[in-house]
């Protein structure tokens, strides 16, 4: 064997073995079409880079109600305000320095920032083409197959975000911190579902199930728009929506998603 093979060969078996394994997975085709037919469903094949929904809420299962305003711009840009008769509640999400953050206000103003491994799923939960289903570079899609949710066959697709750069060893992964799960009716493939995991502020190894839930589909400006979402924490109904309005491409700036660290 020659010299110069020798060292290259050196040098290939000094690589450490956890940087080997750094090359993004890829997405299941079966996955892709699903998420590419779905988006065209929800758009229309319209391009869209904000929203706004309008409408009325309750909150903590009835516990407070009110009026909602839900934005979003791009993928990493979201948030909800809602009007009740406590004072408002918002939720934040910010990822204008590359980095994904969150902030929550309470509506006796007291606020605090979202915990790292919360931010790691999708930020625009309420309006699904700016989210996982799109497919960035770093999303890779997995197809579970067809089940059934509440009665309706379901297309199920679920997605996470590869990220080259997590610590070897490290648990939770960044894979079991972003994944998502998306239950598409098996005829129209608009989304009858979303679930993902939250976790406790100080223990990312416990999960929090989140669920969030679509229905009432109306064609706005030729969007078709969930004009129900209800948002479920541990089974518990926490957000229910039913909205009265929706905007796109509006030019939202993003100063109105700014979060100060």
């Amino acid at each position: 064997m020659c010299p110069r093979l020798l060292i290259v060969l050196y040098v290939f078996l000094a690589i450490p073995s956890f940087l080997l394994a750094q090359s993004q997975p890829a997405s299941d085709p079966q996955a892709l079409s699903y998420a590419a037919q779905s988006i065209a469903a929800m758009t229309g094949g319209s391009s869209i880079s904000d929203v706004t929904l309008t409408g009325s809420v309750s909150w903590n299962a009835g516990a407070d109600s009110g009026t909602a305003t839900l934005q979003a711009l791009g993928t990493g840009e979201s948030r909800m305000d809602l009007v009740l008769t406590s004072g408002t509640r918002s939720e934040i999400r910010d990822a204008q320095t590359g980095a994904a953050i969150g902030q929550w206000i309470n509506p006796d103003t007291s606020s605090g920032q979202f915990a790292s491994q919360n931010c790691q799923t999708d930020a625009v939960w309420f309006f699904l083409p700016l989210g996982s289903l799109a497919v960035s570079q770093n999303v890779v899609l997995l197809n579970i197959g067809q089940t059934t949710w509440n009665g309706t066959a379901v297309q199920h697709i679920q997605s996470y975000i590869f990220q080259s750069n997590w610590p070897a060893g490290v648990t939770p992964t960044a894979q079991q911190l972003s994944t998502m799960d998306f239950y598409l009716d098996a005829s129209t493939l608009l989304p009858v579902a979303v679930t993902f995991n939250a976790h406790p502020d100080s223990d990312a190894s416990t999960n929090l199930s989140f669920e969030v839930d679509f229905t009432n589909y109306q064609a706005v400006s030729g969007v078709q728009v969930p004009m129900h979402i209800q948002r479920f924490q541990q089974g518990s109904l926490m957000v229910d929506l039913t909205l009265s309005g929706a905007s796109f491409n509006s030019g939202l700036s993003l100063s109105n998603f700014t979060i100060s660290q």
